[in-house]
């Protein structure tokens, strides 16, 4: 058995990364779910947001746009912090006095 027959090792571990095993789709759904189409289209201005916008065409055009598909991860990130950060002010209202 050569060295070149073994299988590669397992990918590490990304506990600490939010889209680790998250897929692009996942991300789209959740950023539209979120802020709607018109919404996402302000944040980031893409004609894949405003004309005609689905998730089909967005994910065609975000695999074949590397710079695009940042913009919309990290808007992603900043969604879960933005909600994170809400649910804390939540639990420290409704805290008892």
């Amino acid at each position: 058995m050569t060295s070149s027959d073994a299988a590669p090792p397992p990918a590490p571990a990304q506990p600490r990364n939010p889209l680790h095993g998250l897929t692009l789709e996942a991300i789209v759904r959740a950023l539209q779910a979120e802020y709607g189409w018109p919404g996402l289209n302000e944040r980031i201005p893409l004609r894949c947001f405003e004309s005609d916008p689905s998730v089909s065409s967005s994910l065609k055009f975000l695999r074949k746009t590397p710079w695009a598909r940042e913009k919309v991860e990290s808007l992603y990130l900043f969604m879960l912090r933005d909600q994170r950060r809400q649910q804390q002010q939540q639990q420290q209202g409704a805290a008892p006095r």
